[in-house]
């Protein structure tokens, strides 16, 4: 994976509470924290698409069976997007 460089100007009260994390252990470097952050932003943004989608299907309606020409046609949509 490629790297890349971020400068980020945090007030001081921020800084300083990022600075604690790190000396208490927490994280190794201030980059870490921010590192962590970044993932936990991802993954509550993720989950909150999945409720959406979760939603977004509840509310279409009573489930109706899958024949098995749309079983069919499923699975080989499939396997063409693994090749």
């Amino acid at each position: 994976m490629d790297n890349s460089t971020l400068s980020v100007e945090l007030p001081e009260p921020l800084h300083g509470y990022v600075k604690e994390r790190v000396q208490r252990g927490e994280f190794p470097d201030e980059a870490a924290y921010l590192r962590d952050l970044v993932r936990q932003d991802r993954e509550r943004r993720a989950a909150m698409r999945l409720r959406e989608l979760i939603e977004e299907g509840l509310a279409s309606g009573p489930p109706t069976p899958l024949t098995e020409a749309e079983v069919a046609r499923i699975r080989e949509r499939i396997a063409s997007a693994g090749k």
